[in-house]
């Protein structure tokens, strides 16, 4: 995951800050983060951001994607366990397709429900990956739905899926140990909007 701000603040753990005075510095920049692979992310930092985004997202081919942090009527996250990770049901928006139906939709198929309620958007994400030689970057909309743990939950086997769940508090606690640092901000906004601390 690769951020751009205006300054350089706290950053998680396993990130590396790098100040961009000059254009040219972005791409020896993002090869050093591509490089150091014990890195979960890297942040950009200058006085001119439009411009030094608009330079790195020029090595990428964009990928809009959509997905949902679902509650039960428990106060439960539904996780998809996929590929040896756990992970929130998502995927990419369809040409002409609307960002929260496709949301909707994503976590439906991902997890065999036939209902699912959308209340609000929750965050965004965005993280690079390599496919077929190919650079991407994607941007995912996240949104809080609801669903209830009365449907029988079914794994989308043919998107590699081999479980779906729901996390009581100690689920969660093992999901954000065995996901992707992208997806440590969506469960913490999940967190603050279903359990917000008093």
């Amino acid at each position: 995951m690769i951020a751009a701000s205006a300054e350089a603040g706290p950053l998680p753990p396993n990130w590396l800050a790098l100040r961009i005075d000059d254009l040219r510095e972005v791409r020896p920049a993002v090869q050093q983060f591509e490089q150091r692979t014990e890195l979960a992310g890297m942040l950009l930092h200058s006085d001119e951001v439009g411009p030094v985004w608009k330079e790195f997202k020029g090595r990428y081919r964009f990928v809009q994607a959509a997905g949902g942090a679902v509650s039960d009527e428990h106060g439960r996250l539904l996780a998809i366990h996929r590929l040896g990770r756990w992970d929130l049901p998502k995927g990419k928006v369809d040409k002409g397709e609307d960002i929260p139906e496709a949301a909707v939709r994503e976590v439906m198929e991902e997890c065999g429900l036939a209902r699912v309620e959308l209340e609000k958007p929750l965050c965004e994400t965005w993280h690079t990956y390599e496919r077929n030689g190919e650079l991407h970057l994607k941007r995912t909309d996240w949104f809080l739905m609801r669903a209830s743990s009365k449907e029988k939950l079914v794994p989308q086997s043919e998107e590699d899926i081999g479980e779906v769940r729901w996390l009581d508090d100690a689920g969660v606690r093992i999901l954000k140990a065995e996901t992707y640092p992208s997806l440590l901000s969506v469960v913490e906004a999940w967190e603050a909007a279903v359990h917000p601390r008093s």
